[in-house]
């Protein structure tokens, strides 16, 4: 099998230097986005002679590589986005985050990870296919969107044209679980962690009013402890817990791949979804946000001076809702709990979580074939993505969406995206690369 063109990490590297940070639009302007743009034409010179481009909405694009002509049935989409989240100043970073800093076998810089990693070895593949004359046995679509750190409408409007065209996606592949070392605290091993599902999003306002005036004599509930007191009555058990489907499955094939008694403990747990979610929800952490709607009160603000009572005090609480559950049934949950019907509840976007996908199909089993090229012996074991990413867009039609990004991740690397020193090894994004050549290769 041919190696991949020598130069992937430079290519990331350039891609981090482009400060595509879509929360700060108004700071940095769209021009680090049009530059990221121009540049992909430079580093991948045959995927924009040999594929259509499309623009969609001012950040999205559209790559459409035209299958053998003999193509039947629907096309593979592969998916990613190429904005970033902010940077904190304050933070202490190893290398300046958008220097794009190669050493030591590594690529530093905010985006290694998420996206512009995933990015790379996806036109990685299809530009070294594309140089051996490769046709795929589908149609397939490289879907890029530009702003999906601010939920942006980039991947929404892609899906929505596609789908007045009549375009079904066989299979759509996103970012999302990756390769890892102890996939659950109980544990052992590797395993390539496949989202089946991904849990829903939404975001809400907690609001009330009180007297303003001085703050020598206030009353006893201010409106900014009427919030407080709301906030604080949304805790961890707002929600119960539940296993969904995804979660058995998970728990079966990692019991498969376990040996000893821990292996069986864990394909028996997996055919106990009331068990399950009740040790998951006592472990917290991952485990208990794969088994039940979270609740993370994320900003708070009201008043305008040191004396003053505020008027009005607001806060801003962000949910991930499980599977099996809806917006609706968590706004209702929430003014039950808060129990004030002086604070008012208003969802300020909300998108509801995925159907599961299944992994008894010819889909899910092409992604364990492609994986055991690029990652010998790594089971593929599906998960809930805890996550919102842009395939969320497509699964309401799509009959099988998978949220993947094939490159290795320690629990140090998941933990510096949208944090700090976030980084990539050279060595997972050739594997990445391998991946992405090896599923084009298979689709017929």
């Amino acid at each position: 099998m041919t190696e991949p063109r020598p130069g992937i990490a430079d290519r990331l590297s350039r891609m981090i230097q482009l400060p595509t940070v879509s929360a700060e639009l108004e700071q940095r302007g769209t021009q680090p986005f049009e530059d990221f743009v121009a540049l992909l034409a430079d580093l991948y010179p045959l995927v924009h002679e040999k594929l259509a481009l499309e623009r969609h909405t001012e950040f999205g694009l559209l790559y459409r590589w035209e299958g053998a002509p003999a193509a039947s049935g629907g096309p593979l989409v592969l998916m990613a986005h190429y904005d970033v989240v902010p940077v904190d100043e304050s933070d202490s970073w190893t290398h300046p985050p958008f220097a794009g800093v190669v050493a030591d076998g590594v690529v530093y810089g905010r985006g290694a990870l998420d996206d512009k990693g995933p990015l790379v070895v996806v036109l990685e593949a299809v530009e070294n296919l594309l140089a051996q004359g490769f046709v795929p046995a589908r149609d397939v679509y490289l879907s890029f969107g530009g702003n999906e750190e601010t939920y942006g409408h980039a991947a929404e409007e892609i899906a929505r044209v596609l789908h007045a065209r009549g375009v079904v996606p066989w299979l759509v592949v996103d970012e999302g679980g990756a390769v890892v070392d102890a996939p659950l605290p109980f544990v052992p091993g590797r395993a390539a962690m496949i989202g089946v599902g991904e849990k829903g999003v939404m975001t809400v306002t907690l609001s009330a009013r009180g007297e303003g005036g001085h703050a020598s004599a206030p009353p006893a509930l201010t409106a900014v402890r009427r919030v407080a007191r709301a906030v604080d009555r949304l805790g961890p058990t707002t929600f119960r817990p539940h296993a969904s489907k995804a979660i058995g499955r998970m728990l079966g094939e990692l019991g498969a791949q376990t040996p000893g008694i821990q292996g069986r403990l864990l394909r028996l747990l997996g055919a106990a979804p009331l068990v399950t979610a009740r040790v998951f929800a006592a472990l917290g952490g991952e485990p208990a946000a794969l088994v039940r709607t979270t609740v993370a009160p994320t900003m708070q603000s009201g008043g305008t001076a040191a004396n003053v009572l505020p008027s009005q005090a607001t806060a801003t609480v962000n949910l991930r809702i499980a599977l099996g559950e809806t917006t609706q049934q968590a706004v209702l949950r929430l003014r039950r709990r808060i129990r004030d019907p002086l604070v008012t509840v208003r969802v300020v976007e909300a998108s509801e979580p995925s159907p599961e996908s299944a992994t008894d199909n010819a889909q899910f089993a092409l992604l364990a074939d492609a994986l055991a090229v690029s990652h010998p012996g790594v089971p593929a074991v599906p998960y809930v993505m805890m996550a919102a990413t842009d395939s969320r867009h497509f699964h309401r039609y799509a009959p099988a969406v998978y949220r993947f990004a094939p490159l290795d991740m320690s629990n140090a690397q998941r933990a510096s995206i949208h944090g700090v020193d976030e980084h990539v090894e050279i060595a997972a994004l050739e594997r990445g690369e391998r991946f992405h050549r090896a599923l084009l290769q298979r689709l017929g």
